[in-house]
């Protein structure tokens, strides 16, 4: 039986969900509305990792 193929943004997204949570569960700044500088471009690549996930899985 082979192994099933790795989904690579599937991974990236997952990384970037769990790098976004533990900076916020970490960072009293990234808890309230505005990011904070270190935290922004962690939870931008999520965003755009999980719009992007997103938008493959609505064509499937």
């Amino acid at each position: 039986m082979s192994a099933r193929p790795t989904d690579d943004l599937f991974v990236r997204y997952m990384k970037a969900f769990e790098d976004s949570a533990k900076h916020t569960a970490d960072c009293p700044a990234c808890q309230g509305e505005t990011p904070c500088a270190e935290g922004a471009p962690i939870h931008e690549r999520f965003a755009r990792l999980q719009d992007a996930y997103t938008a493959r899985q609505k064509q499937r």
